[in-house]
């Protein structure tokens, strides 16, 4: 009887710790995706972006570009709010969670660059805004990405679209991101050309990279204007 206990015990024992190591293995996994995901948005190498076409190069003094971004999926959740950096912010984590799991499938997805965000003025100047911000969906998922379970968080069939773009480096305050809209403004002649409902900033970076930082802001066309 006292052997066969220390059978019993000893396998007991045994599954006891092939199950934690099996759990173990498992958290490692999934830490390894999040560090994966994580690391490649601080770093800002490697990361997919959507595809467009540079279709004009303005002169080195005024440093527009004209891209046709052609259609494609993205995930994207909406704020309202009058402070365009803690709408992003909001946004980012909701966006975030989907890429590392929050999602029907519970599915990682890479981190992409770079995160837009629409912004919509309000009626007024008192009046908030809509700040849409968004993740381009990888390549790989772009046919079948998986459904968002969080209710603020929806996929989006963006058109193709053209747009205006102008680049500036450092890290882009809320004053900085609305001068550079201005300048941008102020330097392309048609002002018919311009969807003036609404505009884009793009982030290209985390809050981490300290040096070589991108910050775009982006105009659409008006495509019966072409």
């Amino acid at each position: 009887m006292v052997i066969l206990y220390k059978s019993i015990k000893s396998s007991v024992l045994f599954q006891f710790k092939t199950i934690n190591h099996l759990q173990a293995f498992e958290i490692n996994n999934k830490m390894t995706s999040i560090l994966k995901t994580v690391g490649s948005a601080v770093t800002g190498k490697f990361l997919e972006k959507p595809k467009y076409e540079k279709t004009s190069t303005g002169s080195s003094d005024d440093g527009i570009e004209e891209r046709h971004y052609e259609a494609a999926k993205w995930v994207s959740t909406k704020t309202m709010g009058m402070n365009r950096e803690e709408a992003v912010s909001t946004g980012f984590n909701r966006l975030f969670k989907y890429i590392t799991g929050t999602n029907e499938k519970n599915q990682k997805i890479d981190m992409t660059a770079p995160v837009t965000t629409k912004i919509l003025p309000g009626a007024g100047p008192n009046c908030e805004n809509t700040f849409t911000t968004s993740f381009y969906i990888p390549t790989e998922h772009q046919d079948n990405p998986p459904k968002p379970t969080n209710p603020d968080v929806f996929l989006e069939d963006r058109p193709a679209m053209d747009v205006y773009v102008k680049s500036f480096g450092g890290f882009a305050k809320e004053q900085d991101w609305l001068s550079e809209a201005q300048k941008l403004t102020e330097q392309i002649k048609d002002k018919n050309t311009i969807n003036q409902g609404f505009w884009f900033t793009a982030g290209y970076n985390s809050p981490f990279q300290l040096l070589g930082r991108t910050n775009e802001v982006w105009l659409v066309k008006n495509m019966d204007k072409e």
